[in-house]
């Protein structure tokens, strides 16, 4: 097919998948695509899945039957259900948010993106080589990305796909609460992590655009029990019910406060309360018996430079009356925030010795500084958090990355 004759089709073809998408189930979305793919001369596609740890990328389920080389498919299917995010071609185009093609030009691995939120990748098969082609490629990756995301809320097969085994009660709880990992304007980005993803316990996370303001939250409720999740799942909820009512920072403090006392007393959250003015980087927190965040500039951090008097935890009943104090600095373009449990830096290895703050800010300046995206930076450092207390993690370790990119 020519450049011209494709270039003709990929507005009425992407029209098309997206009229048959209103009606079809998850498991017809990626025969979906791959017909579209075929309609634009293509030889074939198939939809991988990042797990729920990233180290994996997961085929979803390709119904051969809607496939006129349906035996020969089938065959190469099984033999890509799936693949390493660390040292697969695919994984590479996943990591890097970038197209990648084999060497003999017959496949290209294309990252699928909602937003800036990493899903998956979608391999294309046929002459791939011509920039019209990685084009179409490029339209079809992001139709599917928008159908998987509007499927996955309601479908279990998407989100039974990604987990490579059940997780816990207290896990399914805060899962439902959680935003998307990373969401980002032309302002702003802001990434998460969270381990051990399938037995986390009493970490949540939530960030949010709304009116010129990234706001950022996370928690660590004592425990690691399903009271734990409840306390979390609460505090989330209260956070954006006091958000979304337009309370500021210390009304959502003590609505967390309260909202503790009144149904899960006896139980302790600590946490970080934040909002960036996206359009003059001013940057407001407040902070429960948390960690203190860490800054980012230039490449290096900044000791001390958000590091403020102790505040008490949420539990004790002491913010309910009196709200916590606010705290505030201006920052520079393309200043970062880096705010984490204290499950990170408490990781310990076979010899005892802490991960530490200091290695927690080398490991993701040295990633970035690598040209590796935030997300990218986060995924390395929580693997390297895994790896470091051998693969088990006796406490929760959240991570949340914000970054001040200004346009002007």
């Amino acid at each position: 097919m020519d450049r011209h004759r494709r270039e003709d089709l990929t507005g009425p073809v992407l029209g098309w998948v997206l009229e048959r998408s209103h009606d079809a189930s998850a498991r017809q979305i990626p025969a979906l695509i791959d017909q579209a793919a075929r309609r634009l001369g293509l030889a074939g596609t198939r939809l991988y899945l990042a797990d729920l740890q990233q180290v994996r990328l997961l085929a979803l389920p390709q119904l051969a039957a809607l496939r006129p080389d349906a035996d020969e498919a089938t065959e190469a299917d099984r033999r890509a259900e799936g693949l390493d995010v660390d040292g697969s071609l695919a994984g590479l185009a996943y990591r890097s948010q970038r197209i990648q093609v084999s060497r003999d030009g017959t496949t290209a691995w294309v990252p699928v993106i909602d937003g800036v939120e990493r899903l998956g990748v979608l391999r294309a098969t046929g002459p791939v080589t011509d920039e019209s082609v990685r084009e179409a490629c490029r339209a079809l990756a992001g139709l599917a990305a928008l159908i998987v995301v509007s499927k996955s809320t309601h479908n279990d097969l998407l989100v039974e796909r990604v987990r490579s085994r059940p997780v816990t009660l207290q896990a399914e709880l805060l899962w439902g609460f959680l935003p998307p990992r990373t969401i980002g304007t032309s302002e702003a980005t802001s990434t998460a992590v969270l381990e051990p993803a399938y037995d986390i316990g009493g970490d949540a996370f939530d960030h949010n655009f709304s009116d010129g303001l990234l706001h950022v939250t996370l928690l660590d409720a004592m425990g690691h029990d399903l009271a734990s999740g409840g306390a979390s799942a609460a505090g989330l909820a209260a956070c954006r019910s006091t958000r979304r009512s337009g309370g500021t920072l210390s009304d959502i403090a003590v609505t967390i406060e309260r909202t503790l006392q009144q149904w899960i007393p006896d139980r302790l959250m600590t946490g970080i309360l934040a909002n960036l003015d996206t359009e003059h980087g001013e940057f407001t927190w407040v902070n429960c018996g948390h960690p203190p965040p860490l800054l980012i500039r230039g490449g290096h951090v900044l000791p001390e430079f958000l590091e403020r008097p102790a505040q008490l935890p949420w539990g004790l009943g002491f913010h309910g009356q009196d709200p916590p104090r606010q705290d505030r600095v201006r920052l520079q373009p393309g200043d970062r925030v880096l705010c984490y449990s204290d499950g990170v830096i408490e990781a310990r290895s076979a010899a005892g010795e802490l991960f530490g703050e200091e290695r927690l800010a080398d490991t993701v300046i040295r990633s970035m500084a690598s040209g590796a995206t935030a997300p990218e930076a986060l995924r390395r450092l929580v693997l390297d958090v895994l790896t470091y207390q051998d693969q088990r993690l006796y406490d929760d370790a959240t991570i949340v990355l914000s970054e001040w990119h200004p346009t002007a």
